[in-house]
């Protein structure tokens, strides 16, 4: 079933965004605020998320109506295949401890972002929901996958046993302003940029990039995103997780060949054969989202151009 009617309001809500100062976070912060003055949000350092009795006190004391759940340990092949523990760990307690008490304190409804990463390495293309859990993982994002997948499962649970308007959302590749640029944690978009951007200013002849360039990825602007988590806020209300993408895919190749144009680097690009490539093909299927009146704006390089502005001014 279908739906272009408003099934919630998020008019009067207090609203918490968990991880507000991450990519997501800030971008759905950012759009929120056009819409609502009644915004909750904490810093790392007054509250730890993995702390489960301090989340529990805090919800207590600030009864958040509505929890958009945007805090994670999140990062790039590297981060991922070298720190499994932190990712699973730290996801899997960041998690549990808010969802858990959003319904321990009757919150009315909540949005946990998944990761198109949840989906079998060799998955039928494009990607529907139902793919979930048909296939093993790509190695080198098992664990953050697998913390992933324990949030959507807990989040259905809560719904199927307490009858909680949890909701989760699959989001495909991000990019956009407030993303990791470190060289090392960094995902695909962020590390391109800095990676082309450095070798611009170095004069160097040619940029090496990870792996053969042919797997095929699907980028979404976060503000995009954004709009989305409002969106299925108001308008969807099903436990089943929803793909969030543009149903568009590119090669690495042909992403790089994009950076070096927004960026303006015209030397040559090679590519590490060495370096693994992660999953051949990924694609989402949103005809989904887009049944419930959703769909992206941002065009890929119109989003690459003023996310590369935005790093100018913030990073590089």
């Amino acid at each position: 079933m279908t739906s272009k009617n408003k099934l919630f309001s998020i008019e009067n809500k207090s609203i918490f965004v968990a991880g507000h100062n991450g990519m997501v976070g800030s971008a759905t912060l950012s759009e929120l605020s056009k819409k609502s003055n009644n915004l909750l949000y904490i810093d790392r350092k007054k509250l730890d998320l993995k702390n489960e009795d301090k989340v529990l006190q805090w919800f207590r004391n600030n009864k958040p109506q509505i929890v958009i759940l945007a805090a994670a340990k999140v990062g790039g092949i590297f981060a991922n295949s070298s720190f499994p523990v932190d990712f699973i760990e730290n996801n899997l307690r960041i998690q549990n401890n808010v969802i858990r008490a959003s319904y321990i304190t009757g919150v009315e409804k909540l949005v946990f972002l998944g990761s198109s990463c949840i989906y079998p390495k060799y998955c039928e293309q494009p990607i529907k929901e139902d793919y979930l859990l048909s296939g093993l993982l790509e190695p080198t994002n098992e664990a953050y996958a697998i913390a992933k997948i324990a949030g959507i499962k807990l989040c259905e649970s809560y719904s199927k046993q307490y009858s909680c308007n949890f909701i989760s959302l699959l989001p495909t590749n991000l990019y956009g302003p407030n993303d990791n640029f470190d060289p090392k944690f960094s995902h695909v978009p962020a590390a391109l940029l800095r990676r082309f951007h450095e070798a611009k200013i170095n004069k160097e002849k040619s940029v090496l990039v990870w792996g053969t360039g042919t797997p095929r990825r699907e980028f979404l602007h976060v503000s995009d995103l954004a709009k989305a988590i409002i969106h299925m806020l108001e308008y969807y209300s099903s436990s089943k997780p929803i793909n969030i993408g543009t149903g568009k895919d590119i090669s690495i190749k042909e992403f790089a060949e994009i950076i070096a144009e927004v960026v303006g680097y015209d030397g040559k690009i090679d590519y590490d054969n060495s370096k693994p490539d992660g999953t051949p093909l990924k694609k989402l299927d949103i005809s989904k989202a887009l049944s419930y009146g959703w769909q992206s704006e941002i065009s890929l390089k119109s989003g690459i151009r003023s996310t590369y502005e935005w790093a100018l001014k913030n990073i590089f």
